[in-house]
């Protein structure tokens, strides 16, 4: 199995994507996590640089709408779609709503599933608050509805919702475990779905704790013999980030946050690195 660190564009649309690439390609990031770019040019770019330096991409699918459930279905199969022209690793979806009824839910969620068998591309729904997901008790009772569909584990979303570290949710943070096929390295705690600085000592008991779920999640899917898993380091920009007060200006800085945990990573799990030499 191998392990491709990516980063996320999110937070740095204030330059290109052209821009950006090289920025991560520089550093060491094995590929992107982003949504499809809306302009003609961008994914001309977005492709091209994909293909020249054989880097991982990991698609976003969070912009379906609609102001019906019947009009975000609609939009939600219209962006998958829109997906595969950039052949992705995984699609990762924020799927349906915290409102949508449970049935209408697994309606998606069965959407996805065939979806996935027809172009033979995962879509991971990413535990992320405000959807079907948001939380380990809810997605504990979609687990027993339906055994098939998988995750990208964000569990930082689920420590802010239930305000803990999980203490009490160990079945369905199991089964989330067993079912997660890519991974958003962010680390949450009780209030927030993002820590400060993860090289403070001060959040090292946070730290530790996403990491043991985190090798957990490394340890089945090499059991499983899943070829690749996908890992972003998705610490935010602001609102994520505190800002310094007076100023709105990021308390700390975003991308060296995230290369701090591409090093973390890349050094923990060297075992499954990326090289040019072994994609």
């Amino acid at each position: 199995m191998k392990i491709p660190i990516l980063c996320p564009y999110w937070g740095h649309e204030h330059i290109s994507i052209g821009i950006f690439l090289e920025k991560i390609h520089a550093v060491g990031y094995d590929g992107i996590d982003t949504w499809i770019p809306k302009s003609a040019s961008d994914k001309r770019i977005l492709s091209k640089y994909l293909q020249q330096h054989n880097l991982y991409f990991v698609a976003h699918q969070h912009q379906a709408e609609g102001s019906t459930f019947q009009k975000f279905r609609s939009s939600f199969l219209k962006n998958l779609i829109a997906c595969l022209d950039f052949n992705p690793v995984l699609i990762n979806s924020h799927t349906g709503r915290d409102y949508f009824t449970k049935e209408q839910n697994l309606n998606l969620i069965e959407d996805s599933l065939e979806f996935s068998a027809k172009y033979s591309v995962k879509v991971c729904h990413e535990t992320h608050r405000g959807r079907f997901g948001y939380a380990p008790m809810v997605m504990d009772e979609y687990f027993s509805m339906n055994e098939d569909f998988e995750l990208t584990a964000d569990f930082s979303h689920w420590v802010c919702v239930t305000e803990s570290m999980l203490e009490n949710f160990s079945k369905p943070l199991n089964e989330a475990i067993k079912r997660s096929r890519g991974i958003h390295a962010r680390v949450g705690f009780k209030q927030s779905p993002q820590i400060g600085d993860p090289a403070d000592p001060i959040w090292e008991k946070e730290v530790q704790v996403f990491l043991k779920w985190w090798d957990k999640i490394i340890k089945i899917n090499v059991e499983l013999k899943t070829k690749i898993l996908p890992v972003t380091t998705e610490f935010g920009p602001p609102p994520y980030m505190a800002n310094i007060p007076f100023t709105n200006k990021p308390l700390y800085n975003q991308f060296q946050i995230n290369c701090y945990m591409k090093d973390l990573l890349k050094t923990r799990y060297r075992d499954y690195s990326i090289s040019s030499d072994n994609r």
